[in-house]
């Protein structure tokens, strides 16, 4: 048998299922597709694949539907994946665009996501431990007060107001905070944020005396906002797409959204992804969490400037449009590096 043509008959299995949801028989595939041979010899194919552990009969019928390692073979054996068209990439671009700030981004992908892929969307915030400094400004307010605001690479904002004890509207006051600001940033800039709080202490000391103890208090309020532990998050978005394709799953919807819960389990399955910008694709029992396994999952990571920072992806059963919704995962990547990037 042709290795060529058993390919074939697995690709056509894959996409008449995707697309009807019934089990695909050799008559279907006579009908739909050129294979350009015969039904018996379609049907030998068939058992091939069958004995192969590629495709199975779901119940009795002559029809069969492809298995886990049938996706897999599918998948791994994509040419390339689907560019979308034109008008999808500018309909992406322009919703995106839109954002106004890092938790304004991340909302609109996810919503974006499960709505051009019809699955479950889930967007990881930006790692906190991959986040460098951006910038750091001082800002006076009224009377001794003063407003230590530090934004990282990944558009997240921090604000610490800080009680100086010093007229910070007089001509001195003006200046120290210049010289301070200048030297703040050159010591934090660019560095992860770990880095620039260990980067602050010996900075500050070479500073003149009589600008310490400012310089203290502004160094406490920005080693609080740069080491302070967070919880990492997930956004999810499209959970009812679920009950969409509920036939797709063998017993009940349960264990899946049970499993969509946990964060902690899908900022796991999102780590892999999250070290690299290449798309991932988990299928059903690839996932090592047992309430996702008659599922699948197409993640890819984004980028801030030339560092991940974070992933995202879709969850939806196993039989799943790969190509189109691989197509997606990658194109919002992009555009969420793209803007992260700016």
């Amino acid at each position: 048998m042709s290795e060529e043509r058993r390919l074939l008959v697995l690709r056509a299995i894959v996409q008449d299922y995707v697309h009807t949801s019934e089990p695909v028989g050799s008559k279907a595939l006579l009908d739909r597709h050129a294979l350009g041979v015969s039904a018996a010899t379609i049907r030998n194919d068939m058992a091939s694949l069958e004995e192969d552990g590629l495709i199975a009969a779901p119940h009795t019928s002559a029809g069969r539907v492809p298995t886990d390692a049938g996706y897999r073979l599918f998948v791994d054996r994509l040419s390339a994946i689907k560019p979308m068209s034109s008008a999808e990439q500018r309909a992406i671009s322009t919703f995106l665009d839109g954002a106004v700030d890092l938790d304004d981004v991340i909302a609109r992908t996810v919503r974006l996501l499960a709505s051009i892929t019809r699955q479950v969307a889930i967007v990881q915030y930006p790692s906190l431990a991959r986040s460098g400094v951006r910038h750091v400004e001082l800002v006076p307010l009224a009377g001794t007060r003063l407003l230590v605001v530090l934004i990282t690479t990944t558009g997240r904002v921090e604000q610490r107001v800080v009680d100086t004890q010093i007229d910070l509207a007089s001509e001195s006051a003006e200046r120290d905070l210049s010289m301070l600001r200048t030297e703040i940033n050159s010591v934090t800039t660019g560095r992860l944020l770990a880095e620039a709080a260990a980067a602050l202490g010996p900075a500050l000391e070479r500073l003149p005396v009589r600008l310490r103890p400012l310089a203290e208090a502004i160094s406490l309020a920005l080693r609080d906002a740069l080491v302070e532990e967070r919880e990492e998050r997930v956004v999810l978005a499209g959970t009812a797409n679920l009950a969409r394709v509920s036939s797709d799953f063998p017993l009940t919807l349960g264990p899946v959204l049970e499993a969509l819960e946990e964060h902690v389990v899908l900022l796991k399955l999102l780590g892999a992804a999250s070290e690299q910008r290449d798309i991932a694709v988990h299928i059903g029992h690839e996932n090592p969490y047992a309430g996702l396994q008659s599922t699948s999952m197409i993640s890819s990571g984004y980028a801030a400037g030339s560092d991940v920072v974070g992933g995202l992806g879709v969850v939806g059963p196993t039989r799943m449009d790969y190509p189109t919704t691989m197509a997606a995962v990658r194109a919002v990547a992009t555009y969420v590096s793209r803007i992260l990037s700016e």
